[in-house]
């Protein structure tokens, strides 16, 4: 028996192995943990040191920065050609009208600084009165951007919607999607479990429907058929179809992303929000509704991130976006012949856009993970 009266003497501790510990053993376990991940990590190495100090030197090193002709590329072919973004810079970012009108410029400029300038404050935990900067993302902001971009107040000349394009026309037509599209998506989600058969029944056939149709098919119909649903005399522009039929697909993604986390919710949680005598509507929106979006966080941010990328395909009904901006003035006669750098630049920016959603979403599950809280 041991004895109750003896002491005892705690072992130091020591420290892990060398071998499993720092980053030889980070490398060992992640790259070559394998014969298949060693090939694996030996090819990509041959790939980046092969390409890559190529791709720098092309893109950087030997580039074209200066001028204002395709001059200067043409006398130093072994570079890329910087000089033709920097001279349609505000065509491929603002459209046609901002583009011929560099007096007005001034117009979208002042609408993304302000867009970022109320962004970038509610990404960061510490900011004060969050809910009022977002409320004025929501509401005040898309005035604001109506009244600059399309003019025709305040002595504000009017810019043709037929004229947006660029940057300026995808954040547009990605901001309204998402915007109008996550309540209505919800909605849905709602109605898709209701237990009224009837509300069901629509939701249902709404999400299945729209679901099922290709965008490109959306866009075309929204660009042809909607105004056959509209009396004489009522007409929509171009890019308010594509908002529209935008907004329609979108909903039906959120839509299911939504379902998903009311889905994934225990049915204790419904049950206690009964029992505490709670209608549906207090019941949902206060705790069934918040765990759902929670858990729907990834799926939604994906839908928006994929909805960013999809705006691409309103060239189907003659907008131009910002990668087929691009594409019209890199095959403009200035500048014939430098595609690849337009495609670069606007690669970029919808990666640098897609990733910065991708981040925060990712930073706002751990935030909202109280599960894994100590």
């Amino acid at each position: 028996m041991t004895d109750q009266n003896s002491q005892f003497v705690p072992i130091p501790d020591r420290p892990a192995p060398a071998t499993t510990v720092g980053p030889v053993a980070w490398i060992r376990d992640n790259l070559f943990g394998s014969v298949s991940s060693s090939l694996t990590t030996l090819l990509f190495l041959y790939l980046f040191f092969t390409y890559v100090p190529l791709f720098i030197d092309w893109a950087i090193l030997s580039a074209n920065w200066t001028g204002s002709d395709r001059s200067v590329c043409d006398a130093n072919r072994e570079g890329a050609c910087w000089t033709f973004i920097g001279v349609r810079l505000e065509q491929i970012l603002f459209g046609l009208y901002f583009g011929s009108n560099p007096d007005q410029v001034w117009r979208p400029v002042t609408v993304f600084i302000v867009f970022f300038a109320l962004l970038i404050p509610l990404m960061m935990e510490r900011t004060p009165y969050k809910k009022w900067l977002a409320l004025t993302l929501l509401i005040p902001f898309p005035v604001l951007f109506y009244v600059l971009i399309h003019g025709g107040s305040f002595g504000i000349p009017v810019a043709d919607t037929t004229q947006w394009g660029g940057f300026l026309l995808t954040f547009a037509l990605a901001f309204v999607g998402i915007l109008f599209a996550l309540p209505l998506g919800i909605l849905l989600a709602l109605g898709r479990r209701s237990d009224m058969p009837v509300i069901r029944a629509i939701c249902v056939t709404y999400i299945e429907f729209w679901r099922g149709t290709p965008l490109i098919t959306i866009l075309f119909m929204a660009s042809v058929m909607l105004p056959l649903f509209f009396p004489a005399g009522v007409e929509f522009d171009k890019v308010v179809r594509a908002m529209i039929g935008i907004t329609l697909f979108q909903s039906a993604y959120t839509a299911e992303a939504v379902r998903g986390g009311l889905s994934a919710i225990p049915k204790g949680q419904y049950e206690a929000a009964m029992a505490l005598g709670l209608g549906y509507w207090r019941r949902t929106a206060f705790i069934i509704l918040p765990q759902a979006l929670k858990i729907s966080i990834p799926s939604i941010v994906n839908t928006f991130i994929a909805l960013f990328k999809d705006t691409s395909l309103v060239s189907i009904i003659g907008l131009l976006d910002l990668l087929n901006m691009a594409q019209t003035a890199s095959r403009s006669l200035e500048w014939n012949g430098y595609d690849m750098e337009g495609y670069l630049f606007a690669g970029f920016i919808f990666w640098m856009f897609c990733y910065g959603m991708s981040r925060y979403s990712q930073n706002l599950e751990r935030k909202l993970d109280t599960d894994r809280r100590h």
